[in-house]
């Protein structure tokens, strides 16, 4: 077990229903399996994680397989570069990648986390043999050096945690959209649509070990779909309700997911 105490620091063991650290701090499991690892000073001021509208647009999109190409290029890279036994995905939200994860490396602990205590919720009802908990990337309730790799889907990006929960050689691997994904989304939304900007990939207390990039064509079915993928990205929440109508009179979006899969090595 890896986890511990969000509050003193200390290992945390299982005890009946609840982990306990020996100062007597406890927390107990929740029905669906997942503990709540997250301290109220450890959420941010305006964002709390995917409120419910995000997480169940993001489950329902990705259970179509829009995405699978991806979750299948994320599982050979898994399998081509683990080795140890505890991986860790932070971020996970509803655990698509993650269960995926889970049946590539079907003999391993894996443990998720992630901020929304609805999404790991459903994580947890979706694959109990994970090791689910609410808990902030930037403050990973998670031993030093526990980890043999972390993977990280379009989750914030915290370095100096990173760091600190991989073991020496540890791997990351880290997915980003790449500069024409949702390209045609945009083109409807915005009057000037722009591409992504892709940051260096290097980064500091990291050596890169290689990207992995993924582009292709795929057309949304009905307009379910094409909102479900409005409502899981961030443009949601920044487009105006006229430009939002523009989206939702289709029913038929043919949009381009392109993808970098990042891999990085904690130095030795």
């Amino acid at each position: 077990m890896i986890y511990i105490c969000p509050v003193c620091g200390k290992p945390l063991e299982r005890a009946d229903s609840a982990y306990k650290c020996e100062n007597r701090h406890s927390f107990d499991i929740a029905r669906s399996g997942y503990v709540n690892l997250l301290l109220s000073k450890h959420i941010g001021k305006t964002v709390h994680g995917d409120n419910k509208l995000m997480v169940r647009a993001r489950r329902e999109f990705l259970e179509k397989g829009y995405y699978s190409p991806l979750r299948d290029a994320l599982c050979e890279e898994v399998k081509a570069r683990f080795s140890g036994d505890i991986l860790l995905d932070a971020g996970c939200g509803e655990g698509y990648y993650t269960t995926a994860v889970a049946g590539t490396l079907n003999d391993k602990n894996i443990y998720g986390c992630d901020i929304s205590k609805i999404a790991v919720e459903l994580a947890a009802k979706r694959d109990p043999s994970v090791n689910y908990f609410a808990g902030s990337v930037f403050h990973l309730p998670v031993a030093d050096a526990s980890c043999d790799m972390l993977v990280t889907m379009f989750a914030p990006y915290c370095g100096t945690e990173f760091s600190r929960v991989l073991r020496s050689g540890g791997k990351m691997l880290i997915a980003i959209p790449s500069t024409e994904h949702l390209w045609e989304m945009k083109e409807i939304l915005y009057d000037n649509p722009y591409k992504n900007e892709v940051k260096p990939y290097e980064l500091e207390g990291f050596t890169f070990l290689g990207s992995r990039h993924l582009k292709y064509k795929t057309t949304l079915q009905g307009a379910d779909d094409i909102m479900s993928l409005f409502a899981m990205t961030p443009y949601y929440y920044r487009t105006g309700a006229e430009q939002s109508e523009r989206l939702k009179v289709l029913d038929e979006l043919e949009i381009t997911a392109d993808f970098e899969l990042l891999a990085y090595s904690r130095p030795q």
